[in-house]
């Protein structure tokens, strides 16, 4: 099949790779979102998909909106059989989506119909999940609601950030997607509708989701730490300035402690929640860079009835 690729993040450049490798298809463009400032000197920069691209010498189309007018000409004059989409980071609307043949067909990462939205994998993370995975869908003016043409499962590791959960699926979406634009092709495979049950919703994570509550379990801290990481990053307050948690274990042989007290040994600071302690590993204070949480904890000099979290 024609196609026009679809996608922005590091995280969609797997699954472009392997349609470009693909012997069957022939990725004719791709749309990906206009440059955006970055760094310190907030110059524009190209997203990875549009870097990619131009390294394979396809073309890229950067729409300010995915509905103006000279978008939709030139999609139409490629004439896509079909449009594969990951993490695009915008809303297609229904004159785009009309355009090719076969559809848009979108690599989500979560087992539809659960999590649903722009934060499948922090959510599943967070929620405890031990099991998550990856769908091929055809794309509907609904959120995440179309039916689903295959999907792949990966198992959540006890120490999973969202970035480790996200980057494996990445590559096994890859495979996926792949082998779902053969599937369409050759008519071996039909898109079957989503249960009515077991919809859950994922948006994005907000600032103050990312903002730890020590009265809570452990498991629940360190779940938000993990499916926060690296971003937005979890955070909390510690003498009024935001501390961001990089890494925490849990620690059940520690116990003793009020929630968001904190406990500071030679090389380890321990802090009470709701059940027993976690021990924070790395920490980032406001305006620096990512330590080790001992090298922060001696440096700061934690009082004696100081608290995490006030």
């Amino acid at each position: 099949m024609r196609l026009v690729f679809a996608g922005t993040p590091e995280v969609a450049v797997p699954a472009l790779d392997a349609l470009i490798a693909s012997e069957r298809h022939e990725v004719a463009a791709v749309v990906t979102r206009p440059d955006a400032p970055a760094g310190r000197g907030r110059r524009l920069v190209m997203s990875p998909v549009a870097q990619r691209a131009e390294e394979a010498g396809i073309e890229v189309l950067k729409p300010a909106r995915p509905r103006d007018e000279d978008f939709l000409a030139r999609l139409r004059e490629i004439a896509p059989d079909c449009c594969p989409v990951v993490a695009y980071g915008a809303l297609l609307p229904g004159v785009a989506l009309d355009v090719p043949a076969r559809g848009w067909v979108n690599l989500h990462f979560s087992l539809l119909p659960a999590w649903r939205g722009a934060a499948p994998v922090q959510h599943a993370i967070m929620a405890g999940d031990e099991v998550t995975g990856a769908s091929t869908f055809l794309i509907e003016e609904g959120l995440d609601s179309g039916p689903v043409y295959g999907v792949v499962t990966e198992e959540i590791r006890p120490t999973d950030t969202s970035g480790d959960l996200l980057t494996r699926l990445a590559f096994a979406g890859a495979g996926l997607l792949a082998a779902t634009m053969d599937g369409i092709e050759d008519g071996t495979l039909r898109a079957v509708p989503q249960p009515a049950e077991g919809v859950s919703l994922a948006p994005k994570i907000t600032v103050e989701d990312a903002r730890v509550d020590w009265a809570a379990p452990a498991l629940r801290v360190d779940r938000v730490v993990r499916g926060c990481s690296p971003a937005p990053g979890a955070w909390t307050l510690f003498r009024g300035e935001r501390l961001k948690l990089r890494q925490t274990a849990l620690a059940p042989e520690r116990t003793g402690l009020a929630p968001g007290e904190p406990a500071v040994g030679k090389n380890t600071v321990h802090v009470g929640t709701g059940s027993h302690a976690v021990e924070l590993l790395w920490v980032q204070p406001q305006g620096r860079k990512p330590m080790a949480a001992a090298d922060w904890a001696r440096g700061v000099r934690i009082a004696q009835g100081e608290r995490l979290g006030d």
